[in-house]
């Protein structure tokens, strides 16, 4: 760990994923980043390794770019790197890129190309052209709701468009995603959600075969000379299944392949891509495709397996923008066990298989990390407070486990 005091990481958020990337600037340059968020949620409480600033309203555009001018005139004489923990977050950033520009480095697309490639609409149009397989697909609007019906059969997946708007709604029975079995099922989930604030589309989906296991995430990383500098498949394991964790993920190992890496990579430099990208897709083992859900414009909530396994993601960023250390072309390869949940939540729940098999010997070769437990920032109050957050997990996988209904 080499002590670097001429920049400051400016992290907007207070989930997993904002400890995540301290502590992977924490591991690489020593550096205590500055960590904003609306509140301190529990990942970033009692730590050693962030300091925390609470600023009420952070998420709205009157706030955002006045408090982060002011936060930039408080470190008159470091150079700072702004970087978003959640897709509010990124879009704030993209959307006032101009404005922050002068004050921050800002490793992130221009609006015109988040536009492009965000919306659902859009994004599926981009998947035909570069010829990424993606699930079938319709839109529902709140003005079509009452005669919505789409060419596919059920089970469905129904999600929001506009995740932002989503996460501010709220109504009984709410979930980050939904299956519904049946026309009934379908209409009921709808109905709710449209009773609520939430009026913009819904994103309807055919559901691909196969349990967790069959998801994959990539996370990649674009210099800002326009090419990738790193990219990291991970198979989850396991998935959350609370409402508001669903889609999440709560174990991934790391894993290969050269054809879909270079498929990708491709892709991100064609479009004039730069900075963190995170794809979400699942294996069809009909057609033996992989099947695109969406592309985030900021690294994967999750994203501290790419860093566990030995490739830390918040250095090829800081040695790009901040210290100008050329980096070549990596394809992370090396195995190792992420996850944020007890092992007896994992080998309860994961699917017995080559998958968790391989868990098992990982283990036992000390291979794994839950990245919110780090020995440099130790504390009695942290770790019981982190224990009991993760003992919770045997709570909420018993009582919601597949239940993606609205019940």
């Amino acid at each position: 760990m080499t002590l670097n005091n001429s920049f400051l990481p400016i992290l907007l958020g207070s989930d997993m994923n904002a400890y995540g990337m301290a502590r992977a600037f924490h591991e690489a340059y020593g550096i205590k980043p500055l960590v904003l968020g609306r509140m301190n949620l529990s990942a970033t409480q009692d730590s050693k390794i962030l300091d925390f600033q609470v600023i009420p309203r952070l998420n709205e555009q009157d706030v955002f770019v006045p408090a982060l001018i002011k936060v930039a005139s408080e470190h008159p004489n470091q150079k700072l790197l702004l970087l978003a923990c959640g897709d509010d977050y990124a879009k704030l950033i993209i959307k006032n890129k101009q404005e922050l520009l002068p004050h921050f480095a800002v490793p992130y697309i221009d609006e015109s190309l988040m536009e492009r490639i965000v919306l659902k609409e859009n994004f599926y149009e981009i998947c035909e052209q570069y010829g990424f397989s993606y699930p079938k697909t319709a839109l529902c609007t709140f003005e079509n709701k009452d005669e919505f019906n789409m060419d596919f059969t059920y089970p469905i997946i129904i999600k929001a468009s506009n995740s932002v708007a989503y996460w501010n709604c709220s109504f009984p029975g709410k979930k980050k995603v939904f299956v519904a079995h049946d026309v009934a099922e379908k209409n009921a989930i709808i109905k709710a959600i449209y009773e609520s604030t939430y009026k913009d589309n819904l994103t309807i989906q055919e559901f691909i075969p196969g349990d967790d296991s069959f998801m994959r995430v990539l996370n990649a990383y674009v210099g800002k000379d326009g090419k990738v500098k790193l990219m990291s498949l991970g198979n989850p394991i396991l998935e959350e299944h609370s409402p508001e964790g669903i889609g999440s993920y709560a174990a991934i190992i790391n894993t290969f392949d050269e054809a879909l890496l270079d498929k990708v990579r491709f892709f991100l430099e064609d479009i004039g891509y730069n900075g963190f990208a995170n794809f979400d897709m699942k294996y069809d083992s009909r057609d033996g495709e992989y099947k695109l859900f969406e592309i985030n414009l900021r690294n994967g909530r999750s994203s501290y397996y790419v860093t566990a396994s030995g490739h830390n993601l918040m250095q090829y960023v800081a040695d790009d923008h901040m210290l100008n250390i050329p980096q070549q072309l990596t394809y992370a390869k090396d195995k190792h066990l992420w996850m944020i949940i007890p092992k007896g939540v994992l080998f309860k729940y994961g699917k017995e298989g080559p998958l968790l098999d391989e868990a098992r010997q990982l283990i036992e070769e000390g291979k794994v990390t839950n990245h919110l437990y780090y020995s440099e920032d130790f504390s009695p109050k942290r770790w019981v407070k982190l224990t009991l957050n993760n003992l919770n997990y045997y709570r909420k996988y018993k009582k919601y486990f597949n239940n993606k209904g609205l019940s």
